[in-house]
């Protein structure tokens, strides 16, 4: 397990005290849950962005057209 050294503003580690407290846990595995979050959005836009590069555009907008008529209902 590595060690991160982080330096933030007071008031937004106070924040995130607060927070971590208000959810009944610790302030490390706060982060850890925080940083976890943002490495699945980031490992999702780029599976996105890697299937859009191999699909079909017009098949992606058709099937946009499709949702939206579903929406409608």
């Amino acid at each position: 397990m590595g060690t991160l050294t982080l330096r933030l503003p007071d008031d937004k580690h106070e924040r995130l005290r607060r927070l971590a407290r208000q959810r009944g846990i610790s302030l490390n595995r706060l982060i850890d849950e925080l940083t976890t979050a943002v490495l699945m959005e980031a490992d999702a836009e780029f599976r996105f962005r890697m299937r859009a590069a191999r699909g079909r555009p017009e098949e992606g907008l058709r099937l946009l057209d499709k949702l939206d008529a579903l929406e409608q209902r």
